[in-house]
């Protein structure tokens, strides 16, 4: 019996195979050992460490409660009554504080109403001294009156009677023509009319009253009155009550030479 040959090629060993198995390997697969490697495994050491992670916690978490009660608990009473009147003396110093916001609150409010209702105030007191001093214009009921002198027989005294009784009836702005009439205003007799003011105003003499008109137009026909008077002396007389009327002359009042007025002290 002859042996069997041998085929493996005197030149190779086994070092070179295992050399050449491990140059044929893929390198991703080294990567994938050492990532598993240090990766984190579920291990009894790995929970073990978990609990007692949370065990240590908790009893830090008791601890410190623990210590903030005992803090109290071992205070002496006169200690703690120190801290309790400190606390409530903080709560009353806060609500006086809030106390104190709610009353400048409620002082800037009213203030702010008051200011308000002043100006009002100031602006209808206003208004109303501008009408009686002929100032600014006036619009409202009232009448016309047209006294007619085809005669030249209707004296000044005669229109100024006849303003005194619109006055007394109510008026509260009158206009003769174009002049408007205040407590300043006056009449005379001009060569073919009248002079109101200084202004002369030509017949017929056009009255414009503002008041209740019904009112006024009674008292220019009460018995004896102005109509009776104008026709006595040979004038005539129309009176027209209107829902509105506009007395729009106004004056350009000068300051007073020599009246002053009188300082008012306040109570």
């Amino acid at each position: 019996m002859t042996d069997a040959p041998d085929l493996t090629p005197p030149d190779r060993t086994v070092e070179d195979a295992a050399v050449r198995t491990t140059a044929r390997a893929p390198q991703g697969g080294a990567w994938r050992r050492l990532l598993r490697a240090g990766s984190p495994r579920a291990t009894r050491a790995n929970l073990l460490a978990m609990v007692l992670a949370g065990a240590l916690g908790f009893a830090i978490i008791t601890q410190v409660r623990q210590t903030s009660i005992e803090g109290l608990e071992n205070l002496r009473e006169d200690e703690l009554v120190r801290i309790f009147a400190g606390v409530d003396q903080e709560g009353e110093r806060l609500a006086n504080e809030v106390r104190g916001l709610e009353s400048s609150l409620a002082l800037l409010q009213s203030q702010s109403t008051n200011e308000a209702e002043a100006q009002r105030a100031a602006k209808e007191r206003l208004d109303t001294l501008g009408i009686l001093a002929g100032t600014a214009p006036a619009k409202g009921p009232g009448i016309v009156l047209t006294i007619g002198d085809p005669t030249d027989t209707v004296t000044a005294p005669l229109v100024l009677d006849t303003i005194q009784e619109l006055r007394d009836a109510g008026a509260e702005a009158i206009q003769v023509g174009d002049v408007r009439v205040v407590a300043t205003t006056w009449f005379s007799e001009v060569s073919g009319g009248l002079s109101v003011s200084g202004t002369t105003v030509r017949p017929p003499y056009v009255i414009r009253a503002i008041g209740e008109g019904s009112t006024l137009a009674g008292a220019m026909e009460i018995p004896g009155g102005v109509t009776a008077s104008v026709r006595r002396v040979g004038g005539t007389t129309d009176v027209q009550v209107r829902d509105e009327v506009e007395v729009d002359a106004l004056l350009t009042l000068a300051p007073p030479q020599y009246a002053r007025p009188v300082p008012t002290t306040t109570p």
